[in-house]
């Protein structure tokens, strides 16, 4: 029996609405394009502003809500999305299209998230210094930003917002919350579970709408202090330049080009299983996905014979079909650019070792189905070695030895994620030592992050404070230094 359709509302200033605009898009399955999940409103830049002005009224209420307080009601939102798990995991599968176990994977994630978070309305930490003067007391507090800008992507339409929105309210902030337009019903339900929680109205405003009308209002509008973003590097940097031009707080994580590296000693059948975990996981639609294998030249055939039998098994398809290990590219525009990415690594001399097809069985060809694709005889110059194709792609490229290695890692604009599968500790923490990427591992996947540790890149992937763990509060909160001077005396004070 079909599921029923939803039709998206927002919420602003404390109603839910529908499209002020009467504009709406349809949310589309996209393992099967024929089922309309319901319809999306586009809002326009005045219900943008709207929800601006909610935000900044609800602020002196909120703010002035102590931390254990708002931490205490983000406890009751961990519960609220507890209770409703399985529906937002079904609504994830339907609308952005991993399996049913990745989406039940990713809402447990972010209820690890929001609990940790939860906590830090117990632990807003300044400091108590010593002073250069006589009798003063010094130390340090953390006061709210503002109204906070929260722009998120499709690809974990539940986690990335979750360890948006926790340290943005626990801090003090009010929100605007704009979803991707392809995943708005996970952002809906959300939005409920915070609401059943107790966030006032006014505190958290969820709208929907395009990134040209709805998220330029919310990047440069002046009443909004700070904006967080995930998403491409295009938008990021247009949205970076902007915030700047009112001396907004920015973080921004966006591209990777994640290189796992395996060197002739380690132990390949395990290597071989992360690599394909981290590959072709959500279907290789995560930010941390593992897109390069760089590997050493004795070893290469051999990894790769491994890596393809792997990746054999997958069975593409319907997310919440039993057995169905890898879903679709979320849309049509992401699986021509998946599809012109492979294109144009055959052309620039990329061998095809498994898939490099559109799939277009009956299953499939409804649905924007990629096979899972391995490409060797790659070169660090080819275009697959230095873009994000964020999709199921793979690329090998063979090294010399351990020092290439880390120079073909290292050689790309980007530096989110990276691995390194060896069985010598010399090697290893001569890697950590000089990769130049925000999340390294060893021996393991380059997926996978834990709830208390932080999150985010460097070079082109990271501008900002590091997301999760205890350093997610430092974007949103603003530290102020006190000097109390307790003897109420006047006298010579420093110069500077």
């Amino acid at each position: 029996m079909a599921e029923a359709k939803h039709d998206i509302r927002n919420y602003v200033a404390g109603e839910w609405i529908g499209s002020a605009t009467g504009k709406t898009i349809p949310n589309l399955n996209p393992a099967n394009t024929d089922e309309v999940l319901g319809l999306v409103p586009l809002q326009d830049r005045e219900t943008a502003r709207r929800a601006i002005a909610a935000a900044k009224a609800a602020l002196p209420a909120w703010r002035a809500v102590p931390g254990p307080r708002r931490g205490a009601i983000l406890f009751a939102a961990h519960r609220a999305i507890g209770q409703r798990a399985e529906e937002l995991a079904r609504a994830m599968t339907r609308e952005e299209g991993k399996t049913l176990a990745e989406a039940r994977g990713e809402v447990q994630k972010s209820l690890n998230v929001l609990e940790f978070i939860a906590g830090e309305g117990r632990r807003l930490r300044g400091e108590t210094l010593p002073s250069e003067m006589p009798n003063t007391l010094a130390y340090t507090v953390r006061d709210p930003v503002g109204v906070v800008s929260i722009v998120t992507p499709w690809n974990f339409p539940v986690a990335i917002p979750v360890w948006k929105l926790a340290p943005a309210l626990v801090c003090g902030n009010t929100v605007v919350f704009k979803p991707a337009t392809l995943t708005p019903w996970c952002g809906e339900i959300l939005t409920e579970c915070f609401l059943e929680a107790g966030i006032p109205a006014g505190v958290l405003n969820f709208i929907t709408g395009s990134g040209g009308v709805v998220g330029e209002e919310l990047i440069s509008n002046p009443d909004v202090r700070a904006i967080s973003f995930t998403g491409s590097n295009e938008i990021g940097m247009h949205l970076y330049e902007v915030a700047a031009r009112t001396g907004k707080k920015v973080q921004c994580e966006m591209g990777g080009k994640n290189p796992v590296v395996v060197l002739a000693d380690a132990d390949l059948e395990l290597a071989a299983d992360a690599i394909v975990q981290g590959a072709f996981g959500s279907t290789g639609q995560r930010c941390t996905a593992t897109s390069r294998v760089v590997v050493e030249a004795a070893v290469a055939e051999k990894l790769a014979a491994l890596v393809v039998e792997r990746t054999r098994r997958i069975v593409v398809g319907d997310g919440l079909r039993a057995g169905v290990t890898m879903g679709p590219s979320v849309d049509q525009g992401q699986l021509e650019t998946v599809l012109q990415g492979i294109a144009i690594a055959k052309q620039e001399g990329a061998k095809v070792l498994l898939g490099g097809e559109r799939l277009m069985g009956e299953e499939h060809r409804r649905g924007f189905f990629v096979a899972p694709t391995v490409l060797g005889g790659i070169t660090p110059t080819m275009t697959v070695a230095q873009e994000e194709l964020f999709g199921p792609v793979l690329a090998f490229l063979a090294v010399k030895d351990a020092d290439e290695a880390l120079e073909v890692a290292n050689g790309v604009r980007y530096g989110l994620s990276s691995s390194i599968f060896t069985r010598d500790v010399n090697r290893v923490f001569g890697f950590l030592e000089k990769i130049e990427t925000g999340i390294t591992h060893v021996n393991s996947p380059t997926v996978g992050g834990e709830a208390h540790l932080p999150f985010g890149g460097v070079k082109a992937t990271g501008i900002g404070a590091r997301e999760q763990g205890s350093t997610a509060i430092d974007f949103y909160s603003e530290l102020k230094t006190v000097y109390i001077d307790y003897t109420g005396q006047v006298r010579q004070t420093k110069i500077y």
